[in-house]
């Protein structure tokens, strides 16, 4: 693309950002998916119990594209235009849509669901994943995994400390569900390359993943952001890698 650093920024800043939609950088970055297709994955699950939670579902398109919901479907969300967003999406599909903050208690009885998913949580509250679970439930996500597009997260904040670039780590995640008294059945890690392709999916990206650079905004980043449009404009994409896990953790008959 040869529009100048002005016009990418101007378009990037004020799209809108709700939801868990990506569509908008088609053309403009790409992310290699992980092997095991959550969405897949997840779908094949659901359509094989009564009950179900998807904690922090976002605007509802990964639960959306289940091809059959359970008789009882519970999403929660936090974000506001991301609640608005979902109950649209989900309501019609027979899922209820429930503003919760993502923090505990998770606002459900005890033992009322056989699969609790989730994709990327940005918290997960181990206990009350295994205080809602039935016995011989599952809890089903992908996580974000440690270090995540730390390559654009560094190119902003600088090098980050080892405690940073650690948090997320899947075995820390284990031990987390097991002393929660979940037994962890499946984990699997992989690293996927990212590439954008110019400044304004770098900035749209930002603004939408909003803990990768805390409080971000064009304004104060500009001279950053200018010298990444100049880099990939001579050298071509700018090159991260994502780091996710799928993980499986099962409650006790």
């Amino acid at each position: 693309m040869r529009r100048s650093f002005d016009e990418l920024v101007a378009e990037a800043a004020t799209v809108p950002v709700a939801g868990w939609d990506f569509s908008w950088l088609e053309g403009r970055a790409t992310e290699q998916r992980p092997s095991w297709g959550y969405q897949r994955t997840m779908s094949e699950r659901l359509a094989h119990v009564d009950a179900a939670l998807d904690v922090q579902t976002g605007g509802g398109e990964v639960l959306a594209g289940a091809r059959r919901l359970p008789r009882t479907m519970v999403a929660t969300e936090s974000w506001p235009p991301n609640v608005a967003k979902a109950t649209k999406l989900l309501h019609p599909l027979g899922a209820v849509v429930v503003a919760d903050p993502d923090e505990p208690p998770l606002p459900f009885a005890d033992e009322a669901f056989d699969l609790v998913t989730s994709r990327h949580p940005a918290t997960v509250w181990w206990e009350e994943i295994a205080r809602v679970l039935r016995p011989g439930g599952t809890y089903l996500a992908q996580h974000v995994g440690p270090a995540s597009a730390f390559e654009l997260v560094e190119y902003f904040l600088g090098p980050q400390p080892e405690e940073v670039r650690r948090r997320r780590h899947p075995d820390d995640e284990r031990r987390e569900a097991e002393a929660a008294g979940l037994g962890v059945v499946d984990l699997r890690a992989e690293t996927l390359r990212m590439e954008f392709f110019d400044v304004g999916a770098v900035i749209y990206f930002l603004r939408k993943v909003v803990w990768m650079v805390p409080g971000f905004t064009v304004e104060q980043y500009r001279d950053r952001l200018r010298e990444l449009h100049e880099r990939i404009r001579a050298d071509g994409p700018f090159v991260a890698h994502s780091s996710r896990f799928l993980i499986e953790a099962r409650k006790p008959v």
